[in-house]
């Protein structure tokens, strides 16, 4: 049986890889914090269907390492319409309620993993 995380990151996975603005819209939390070679920060579920079908990006999950109830981080291969030959980036995960409410990507895996793991510990000790 799937998790609720792991609903919401496949919805956010088919979502993005349609390019379907308004289904990535729906797939994402309000805000939803982003991080990516272009900057990092909380933005409008709005701005990130639009960015979805700005970038043309697909990002094919590989591997699916699980943090916590609420964080998980997908190795994922990623293509833009201007370069079809897949680079391996990850993707680390925050799920709320069935929405993803973050998604960090970052350029390794090792990277993203101690980040989620930062993330983790951060979130335990409130």
């Amino acid at each position: 049986m799937e998790s609720s995380l792991e609903t919401a990151v496949n919805e956010w996975h088919a979502s993005v890889n349609e390019g379907d603005l308004r289904r990535s819209a729906r797939a994402v939390g309000n805000p939803i914090v982003v991080l990516g070679p272009k900057g990092a920060g909380p933005i409008t579920p709005e701005q990130f269907g639009e960015w979805v079908e700005r970038s043309g990006i697909k990002l094919v999950p590989q591997a699916w390492y699980p943090i916590s109830d609420r964080l998980m981080v997908v190795e994922e291969d990623a293509t833009w319409p201007e370069s079809r030959t897949p680079t391996r980036v990850a993707t680390v995960f925050r799920a709320t309620a069935g929405k993803v409410t973050a998604a960090l990507r970052l350029s390794d895996l090792k990277s993203a993993l101690e980040l989620a793991y930062i993330c983790r510990e951060m979130a335990a000790s409130e």
